[in-house]
């Protein structure tokens, strides 16, 4: 595993996230078109599907184990939310 994707340079968790959305779940190459607070879920940017996609993003490019109680919209449902999440589990 290649802790904090380093492979990908320097770039900051939400960075990667952003782009891990983009290109993953939104299909898009333009980037991420929303801000950091927006909600996954009330914008209808991930489904159920997606959060388990996530999940795997974050263990696969994090090194965090993601453990089931922590899957919820504290921890999955904004770029701010998951960000905020892996720097706590990293820790």
């Amino acid at each position: 595993m290649n802790h904090a994707n380093f492979g990908e340079g320097l770039m900051s968790i939400e960075t990667q996230i952003k782009d891990y959305i983009a290109r993953n779940l939104l299909f898009s190459d333009n980037g991420f078109p929303y801000s950091d607070e927006v909600s996954f879920l009330e914008e209808g940017i991930v489904d159920s599907i997606g959060v388990m996609e996530l999940v795997a993003f974050v263990e696969e490019n994090f090194s965090v184990k993601v453990d089931d109680l922590d899957v919820t919209p504290e921890n999955f449902d904004s770029v701010n939310r998951m960000a905020a999440y892996i720097r706590r589990k990293s820790s």
